[in-house]
């Protein structure tokens, strides 16, 4: 008796949805993102090129999934930011630098910052992920009216510090540890969080 054997792309399944994310995921570090295409990962991965879409909506969503697939950075946040206000910026950092330094993490997240002028829809993602997950949290945590301001100061320092480390690469940053880094700039992140002082009151004299 024979038996049928179904040809073709295969139908979705969760397994499908990591094959695509993991080919997508090598696409955009080895071609960059504005080379790779949606119909050219379907195609790698072996199916429909309307079942990517149904995944993940578009280009920028599917590589902002491929990305976050091997990158928690909401996770890695959410867990720094726990705890006391005296150790945050050495928990936020320390935790920010052990994702971009992992290479399996670091590589996803350097591709998404390069291909922020490339997208506006995945800058917009990245500006999400930075006001959503780290100022957000952190202006939680602090008291005062100032306290988002204070927590976008701390959100600039930070996203500096990972430019000039990791896609800036300014040598005397990315020679740097890790311990280095987090000895070096935790000072300056912690001012950030101090309540801005009332200005003093001028006295004139008589």
């Amino acid at each position: 008796m024979n038996s049928s054997v179904t040809r073709g792309r295969r139908p979705g399944t969760p397994d499908t949805r990591r094959q695509i994310l993991d080919t997508a995921r090598r696409r955009f570090l080895s071609n960059g993102y504005r080379a790779t295409t949606v119909r050219g990962v379907a195609a790698e991965a072996g199916v429909d090129v309307a079942l990517v879409s149904y995944y993940f909506g578009s280009k920028s969503g599917l590589f902002a999934a491929s990305v976050t697939a091997s990158a928690n950075p909401a996770g890695t946040i959410a867990r720094a930011v726990e705890g006391g206000l005296d150790g945050l910026p050495e928990r936020v950092l320390g935790g920010v630098l052990a994702l971009w330094d992992d290479p399996a993490s670091g590589g996803p997240l350097v591709a998404m910052l390069g291909s922020i002028h490339d997208d506006p829809a995945v800058a917009e993602r990245f500006r999400e992920m930075l006001e959503h997950e780290l100022l957000a949290r952190v202006a939680m945590r602090l008291r005062g009216p100032d306290a988002t301001l204070r927590a976008a100061a701390f959100c600039t320092q930070i996203a500096g510090i990972v430019v000039t480390r990791y896609v800036l690469r300014l040598r005397v940053v990315a020679a740097m540890s890790s311990d280095d880094v987090v000895r070096t700039f935790a000072p300056g992140l912690r001012a950030t969080l101090l309540p801005s002082r009332p200005a003093a009151t001028a006295t004139r004299r008589s």
